[in-house]
């Protein structure tokens, strides 16, 4: 059974009249958290969609570079992004359920933030309200400044880049601990690691950008300390 399926069935209470932030809390429980985690980029893509004021086909086509979507399943998707923009609740309501469905853990809510960044820059342009949104939804996910910064160095080529950032080490970290750091968000990036924490797989290619800046970000310490 596809993600896509597993989605429609999820999607089946809201024929009784059920908000979709609803649907997320009885995911919360679920076992199967790719299918929560695929509504909640669907979702908050939705929301962001809103504040640059328009959705571009480039990001269209970015999403479904992060979800491959086979054509018998397009309803399904374009459903829950329908029902999400049409939504009166607002993107700061849904992202506290998203946190709320994870319970506060660190890993997931860092790949659908990382999600929403692939779909943000897909146009080629990084709107300063695309920025005031993800900023605020990475506040709400419990993120610090330091993590927001990490994560958006990845994506966005203009932006500030401290390699010491995107491995989230202090400068004064010794080549040990730096080396330990890099390691360990490299296997945190393996598919597997991502398939564990809810990342269904048809959304692994989210970790290609991640290994990029990790490695980026570790071979410019290294030369830097030559």
């Amino acid at each position: 059974m596809s993600i896509w399926t597993r989605i429609g069935e999820a999607l089946s209470a809201l024929a009784s009249g059920e908000s979709l932030s609803a649907v997320f809390d009885k995911l919360r429980a679920s076992p199967d958290r790719s299918v929560g985690f695929t509504i909640a980029v669907i979702a908050l893509g939705a929301k962001m969609a809103k504040a640059d004021g328009q959705v571009t086909k480039d990001e269209v086509v970015a999403f479904r570079e992060v979800f491959l979507i086979p054509r018998a399943e397009e309803a399904n998707a374009a459903r829950v992004f329908n029902l999400a923009r049409q939504d009166v609740a607002g993107y700061d309501h849904y992202a506290s359920r998203i946190r709320a469905m994870y319970d506060g853990e660190e890993g997931p809510l860092c790949d659908l933030l990382e999600g929403l960044f692939h779909i943000a820059v897909a146009d080629g342009v990084y709107h300063p309200k695309e920025d005031d949104f993800l900023h605020d939804v990475a506040r709400i996910f419990g993120f610090d400044e330091r993590r927001f910064r990490s994560i958006r160095a990845q994506f966005v080529d203009e932006a500030e880049r401290d390699p010491y950032d995107v491995l989230g080490v202090s400068p004064d970290a010794t080549k040990a601990e730096i080396r330990a750091a890099w390691r360990r968000l490299v296997r945190e990036s393996h598919p597997d690691q991502m398939m564990a924490r809810g990342v269904p797989e048809e959304a692994v290619k989210l970790a290609e950008r991640r290994l990029v800046a990790i490695n980026r970000a570790w071979e410019e310490i290294q030369g830097t300390a030559a």
